[in-house]
């Protein structure tokens, strides 16, 4: 299949030039970029040649897929139920995890579609998913019906609290915490060998944990080991408030990243989820192991975690670290939007620092395409609209009131645009997404289920209830 896209107003190309084309065309075959470049020079290039189809791309802009960095798709269905008065730790001991010890199997499965049916909306053609409380099977459905590409894994934790705080259950103890770092990481090399690499490729499965103090440090270690003698990636939360750096420098006397690292276990092949708590020698140390950072903008303004205060993520960029924007899951940020994450992060440092150059709006689009592609070791693949690349990407609609009228593409993206604009949703070369539907989705029947599913689990968690704790001391002292 040859489909010609020709005279696009313009071509956001994200290579390592940020090259920006006008009156563009790209070619794809099957689900490969062919040719990109201007217009006219595409046209000389296949003068002669037959095409299966042919788009008018005038009125059109192009953009590679957005990749998101972190996501809980087993999260989708607990959208607004948590208050917005939680620091993080709060949030997930009390909140988040009654929330997952009380959704079903058929809960992650709908969850995810229609996870994925946001993001597809929303031009995100690619994420680095946390995992399922179960098996990744669940997720890989979802993508299979929604043809999008992803990275999944299997949940993992090895250091239960001593007594299971209110909403916790002992099935979700028993599921979701191994009796030891030994057999987390058995089952995970299982799911890896399993489904890395199924639907011709556009599932990647990683070893994958929680992180924190739901881990052992042997787990944390373990992890990345494991996953770089399988070839694969792992991801865990790190450093995500300073309320966990502070517990960390109590126990060990160090903050977590440097923990971890000590122990051997910060590698090329790891994506830290978050990383708010930063110390400058600890940026320094990322980038000498080549981690990646994973950057939620909207959990860190909803949870406080103190990006604009305490963050270092200009400075990672700056040294080097591959930095990604993820959106988290719906409860911690409310949303799935990629282009909503550009927006703050091009402007959250700018004001908090008053330094208008201190992180921009190329920087801000390179972390939700190629930067979350190098994090999700991909970037081979994606996160580029270059010759030999899959075709994914997005087309804007610019006769819309938020591009009207225009001058700089990159200045209107990122400040003016929403994606209320996006026309089309393209992965591997297959139109995901247009004329306003997720294809092979019913979504009033999916919205009506999500809504069905998620008031029932909300009842059984009891988070409807009064007094529901909004602080906590859980991890504070011991391992």
């Amino acid at each position: 299949m040859r489909t010609l896209i020709e005279h696009l107003e313009f071509a956001f190309l994200v290579d390592a030039n940020d090259t920006v084309v006008r009156d563009a065309s790209i070619l794809i075959e099957n689900d490969r970029i062919v040719d990109i470049g201007a217009a006219a020079e595409v046209a000389a290039r296949h003068r002669g040649e037959s095409f299966d189809r042919v788009m008018d791309g005038r009125m059109l802009g192009i953009c590679p897929g957005f990749v998101d960095s972190h996501v809980h798709l087993s999260e989708t269905l607990s959208r607004a139920v948590f208050p917005d008065n939680l620091n993080t730790r709060a949030w997930v001991f009390h909140w988040a995890k009654p929330f997952y010890a009380h959704i079903t199997e058929e809960d992650e499965y709908w969850g995810a579609l229609l996870g994925i049916t946001e993001m597809l909306r929303n031009g995100t053609t690619c994420f680095i998913d946390m995992g399922s409380q179960y098996d990744p099977g669940i997720t890989v459905r979802a993508m299979e019906q929604t043809g999008i590409r992803g990275v999944t894994g299997r949940h993992a934790a090895d250091n239960p609290p001593p007594e299971l705080p209110r909403g916790w259950t002992e099935e979700m103890a028993r599921h979701h915490f191994f009796p030891n770092a030994e057999a987390a990481l058995a089952e995970l090399e299982a799911c890896v060998r399993k489904y890395d690499g199924a639907l011709d490729g556009r599932v990647r499965c990683w070893v994958n944990i929680e992180g924190k103090e739901p881990c052992t440090l042997e787990l944390h270690v373990g992890a990345q080991k494991l996953a770089e003698r399988l070839g694969v990636g792992t991801t865990y939360h790190l450093a995500t408030s300073i309320e966990e750096a502070r517990v960390c420098e109590e126990k060990y006397g160090c903050w977590p990243i440097t923990r971890i690292d000590r122990a051997g276990g910060i590698g090329s092949n790891l994506v830290i989820a978050h990383g708010a708590a930063v110390s400058d020698d600890e940026v320094k140390l990322l980038a000498e192991r080549g981690a990646k950072v994973a950057f939620c903008p909207c959990s860190s303004f909803k949870l406080g975690k103190g990006a604009t205060k305490i963050g270092k993520y200009p400075e990672m960029v700056a040294a080097g670290v591959t930095v990604g924007l993820g959106t988290d899951g719906v409860s911690a940020a409310g949303n799935m939007n990629l282009m909503r994450q550009m927006l703050i992060v091009a402007g959250m440092f700018k004001d908090a620092r008053m330094k208008p150059d201190i992180f921009t709006a190329r920087q801000a689009l390179r972390a939700a395409t190629i930067d979350g592609a190098k994090a999700a070791m991909w970037d081979h693949d994606i996160g580029s609209l270059e010759v030999g690349k899959k075709a994914d990407f997005i087309l804007f609609d610019l006769d819309h009131i938020e591009w009207t009228p225009f001058h700089d593409p990159l200045q209107a993206l990122v400040f003016s645009a929403s994606t209320a604009s996006i026309s089309q949703t393209w992965v591997d070369g297959k139109t995901l997404y247009s004329e306003g539907k997720v294809h092979g989705i019913d979504e009033p029947a999916l919205r009506r289920k999500a809504r069905e599913l998620a008031a029932a689990a909300v009842v059984r968690a009891g988070l409807h209830e009064e007094g529901v704790e909004t602080t906590t001391t859980l991890y504070d002292s011991g391992n």
